[in-house]
């Protein structure tokens, strides 16, 4: 029987592919991680991968960078293949400018750190019916074209999940859990000190009351969701 193998594509030599990784690998797969920002090739089609997910990371899809470009332009050749795609942070920004869309900051130049309340809409009700609080961790968010179904808005970023046929981009960060985000708080502790970003204790507080809920989420997601046959 043949190998499932799902593409994760990441921003820094040592990411981590959290949660998201470790439940792909429950259900099967075998995750083949690539890194275009040390000069890493991806697959030229998705003939020999099952899944795709493009995760989050330090720079901005707007950024004039060689690796930048060459993700973006290469998310074609997934939703070309009908097959999942998720885009994480700004890996859903990415999509979004493959799309057409638009990446920015926030009018009042606020970010979001921490934990924060999204508002389901359309076929958003469901899929976050029993989970609507997302820990996240950027400056940017997205604007998708009209050919996009919205699922999720929020207040200092209007958008925060998309659906375009075989892909899902969203603006939070499912696959953090404790031991990412307290690694991320110890390397990236100086940007707690920006507008909008909560307080660590404050976090960890949060973290107790939504990280097991956010990872029974999760599960829900990628098993009637995201690996489920839209066509």
């Amino acid at each position: 029987m043949k190998t499932k193998k799902a593409l994760m594509i990441v921003h820094q030599p040592r990411s981590s592919t959290g949660d998201v990784g470790m439940k792909l690998r429950e259900r099967g797969y075998e995750l083949d991680v690539r890194r275009p920002v040390i000069g890493e090739k991806l697959p030229k089609s998705m003939i020999d991968h099952d899944v795709a997910v493009i995760y989050g990371g330090p720079p901005s899809a707007n950024d004039n960078l060689d690796y930048i470009k060459y993700e973006i332009e290469w998310i074609s050749k997934a939703l070309s293949s009908n097959k999942p795609f998720l885009g994480i942070c700004l890996g859903a920004q990415m999509l979004a400018k493959n799309l057409g869309g638009t990446v920015q900051r926030a009018k009042d130049h606020h970010f979001e750190i921490g934990f924060y309340d999204i508002k389901p809409t359309g076929d958003g009700h469901k899929i976050f019916q029993n989970q609507k609080t997302f820990f996240q961790w950027h400056k940017e968010g997205f604007t998708a074209p009209k050919s996009c179904d919205i699922l999720a808005l929020g207040d200092t970023f209007p958008q925060q999940a998309f659906n375009y046929k075989n892909a899902v981009g969203i603006q939070f960060h499912p696959e953090v859990n404790l031991k990412m985000h307290l690694r991320w708080l110890y390397f990236a502790g100086y940007m707690l000190r920006e507008k909008g970003a909560q307080k660590r204790n404050y976090q960890m507080q949060q973290r107790l009351s939504h990280g097991k809920k956010i990872n029974m989420w999760l599960d829900s997601f990628i098993d009637n969701y995201f690996l489920r046959d839209k066509s």
